[in-house]
């Protein structure tokens, strides 16, 4: 799923110029395609068997989550985590400027701008509402290295970032929840009568399906560098683990939309209600985090990591939680399964806004940091 973040150091920077699509695995090149044909065959399965969602459904583990689910959940976790290089904080954090920048977008701009557009564009679909605020809470891993690397970003810094926050989620994700479901509603007069959800099991869900491949991820490369050390490591390994993160999020889509197939087919304008926050919530993190990166005088590079830390989400633990905690056939659960599906495309599109903007943001001699 990231086989370009293992190309030789400065490959992906030298093509920079050469068209993005071009650049990108077959796999990441289709993927809002994939999850569109999930989507499809997850519909198809639902109406041809109706009794499927019963079967599924008929073993779950923790959180009341249907086993298949459970387990498509952590094939897709993994892989991520196994990325991260846990080694490089020191190349990051001392950069007060970008650490304490990007702590800021992260932890405090971006749920609480999720929060507002939330509130604004479904105030009637309680549900749907709190399933995009979860997707604000759940911050960038992953899929953010893809476009941060397309757009010439600080790679070490990237990969930093996603540990800081991958670390962070599981300390602070229930607490912020709570927060932003419970109390900010509640000071700012806003009703939030029918929704029922323990801070327990959120952070029971978080434990689980991000602590356990965060220890797996981190034993995985501890192991494997020392083993047969790094270059055979993210030339040969990640490449083979890295389809799996994209099987798991496929199968998960299939099984979630088996399950809410008679929801969607009633009500599919729900999906593009669900898309317009999202929308707004990427363009307005990623240009934020870019101009601040300007303004405080970065290079281009770790301001374009900044932008895009800032704009991604984690939506695999995003749909975790949505399941564990509101169950696999509910709107929450709907809403973080979109995430994804409006989340390449715009990610995409904004690499190319990126490599436009170093053109006239900063110097054309600037060299890239590799």
């Amino acid at each position: 799923m990231m086989e370009v973040l293992n190309e030789p150091a400065g490959s992906t920077l030298q093509g920079a110029a050469a068209p993005l699509v071009a650049r990108l695995s077959v796999l990441d090149r289709f993927l809002p395609v994939w999850i569109l044909a999930a989507m499809a065959a997850g519909l198809g399965l639902g109406r041809a068997i109706p009794s499927l969602g019963h079967h599924l459904a008929a073993v779950q583990v923790t959180s009341g989550t249907p086993l298949p689910i459970f387990v498509g959940l952590l094939v897709m976790m993994y892989p991520v985590l196994a990325k991260v290089r846990y080694g490089q904080l020191g190349s990051v954090t001392t950069d007060r400027r970008m650490l304490i920048s990007s702590l800021a977008f992260n932890w405090l701009i971006g749920p609480a701008v999720m929060f507002g557009f939330a509130w604004l564009l479904l105030p009637d679909q309680p549900a749907y509402r709190t399933g995009v605020i979860i997707v604000g809470l759940a911050r960038c891993i992953a899929m953010v290295l893809i476009w941060n690397d397309l757009a010439c970003g600080d790679r070490e810094a990237a990969a930093v970032l996603v540990a800081i926050n991958s670390i962070f989620q599981i300390l602070a994700f229930a607490l912020l929840g709570y927060f932003y479901l419970r109390v900010l509603p509640g000071w700012l007069g806003l009703s939030t009568v029918g929704l029922h959800f323990s801070l327990g099991r959120i952070a029971v869900t978080v434990a689980i399906f991000l602590g356990v491949p965060l220890v797996a991820g981190f034993l995985t490369r501890t192991v494997g560098e020392r083993a047969r050390g790094r270059a055979w490591y993210e030339g040969r390994l990640l490449p083979r683990l890295g389809s799996l993160a994209l099987y798991g999020l496929l199968f998960t889509i299939v099984v979630l939309f088996a399950l809410q197939g008679h929801t969607i087919t009633a009500h599919p304008a729900d999906v593009a209600r669900i898309a317009l926050p999202l929308l707004c919530y990427f363009a307005v993190m990623w240009t934020g985090g870019f101009a601040w990166g300007r303004a405080i005088g970065l290079r281009y590079e770790r301001t374009v990591t900044l932008a895009f830390t800032a704009a991604g989400n984690n939506f695999e633990l995003a749909i975790a939680v949505a399941i564990g905690t509101f169950g696999a056939t509910s709107g929450q659960a709907l809403a973080g399964v979109v995430g994804p599906l409006i989340e390449v495309p715009v990610l995409v599109a904004l690499v190319y806004v990126a490599l436009w903007a170093r053109r006239w943001a900063y110097r054309p001699h600037a060299s890239p940091v590799t």
